[in-house]
């Protein structure tokens, strides 16, 4: 079918979906915690390749109806190259639904009210934004920019309808610092909801756990499941935004898988995590989890 250039990554909920690579590698690739492209150099593909990729796929799925844009942070190319993506995957797949890319929120910010309106009209209206904390302090001991950029991104797509799926990291901030790490998270989404929220556990690969640590400082420990579940608990117990979200904890890292939409569902997550936290319900067996 497609001969990509791997490793390959993608969300959850774009597991079933055709992939696209009309990019490699993350244009940022700073953030500390992270080792996804860390053997990959960044560049936008050319657009003849994108399209012979298209071409083939068409050939072998013609009835695909959602595609996401690999890799890092496909949405960080200008808007009428990804345009003219999303018209070749309309010409090439009648049925097609949905197109989504990861994003950052320097990506977000960098488009125009009119750039964002114009690729949603293509069917490129949801990004997977990774918020990670809403805590100024350990945005910037990962790397990850401010709270009021984050803010900011969050805020302009709900002010132009584009459709954000946020993530968040349970023990981000080590024992010593999940607190504040959990109650600013609460604070951002509440201010400025994604329309989906889910979470992931902290995992180090070898290669990116030095640079972590220097960046932390003094002494992170890491949290234990029950530990994490704690953390989750926080997070979920303050969790009231004005507009619906959709929750989701059903990252392969998670000790335990909960779904609702909140506020709706606080109570109904609530005892699923107190069970869980009480040792009345079991949690996913380690060897299950990755990444």
């Amino acid at each position: 079918m497609i001969d990509y250039d791997f490793p390959l990554w993608r969300p959850p909920s774009e597991g079933d979906n055709l992939i696209i690579q009309a990019t490699l590698g993350c244009r940022y690739n700073q953030c500390s915690f992270c080792s996804m492209y860390k053997v990959k150099t960044y560049r936008a593909r050319p657009l003849d390749e994108v399209f012979a990729d298209i071409d083939r796929a068409a050939r072998e799925w013609p009835d695909a109806r959602r595609v996401f844009l690999a890799d890092g942070d496909a949405y960080c190319l200008p808007a009428d190259t990804l345009a003219a993506i999303c018209d070749r995957l309309a010409a090439r797949f009648p049925d097609l639904q949905r197109v989504a890319a990861y994003a950052t929120p320097f990506d977000i910010l960098g488009k125009s009210p009119d750039e964002i309106a114009l690729l949603k009209s293509k069917r490129l209206g949801l990004v997977y934004l990774g918020i990670e904390t809403g805590w100024d302090v350990l945005l910037k001991r990962i790397a990850k920019g401010s709270t009021a950029q984050m803010e900011a991104a969050l805020a302009k797509t709900r002010d132009t309808g584009l459709k954000v799926s946020a993530t968040v990291i349970l023990g981000l901030g080590g024992r010593r610092d999940w607190q504040d790490h959990m109650d600013a998270t609460a604070d951002l989404v509440n201010r400025a909801p994604p329309v989906y929220l889910s979470t992931l556990q902290l995992g180090l690969a070898g290669e990116v756990a030095p640079r972590f640590l220097e960046r932390y400082g003094d002494g992170f420990e890491w949290q234990d499941d029950a530990g994490m579940l704690v953390e989750l608990r926080r997070l979920v117990e303050r969790l009231d935004p004005p507009a619906p979200v959709i929750f989701r904890s059903n990252h392969a890292s998670n000790a335990l898988a909960l779904a609702g939409t909140l506020p709706r569902d606080r109570a109904k997550l609530l005892a699923s995590l107190d069970a869980a936290i009480s040792g009345n319900a079991g949690v996913r067996p380690r060897w299950v989890r990755g990444f």
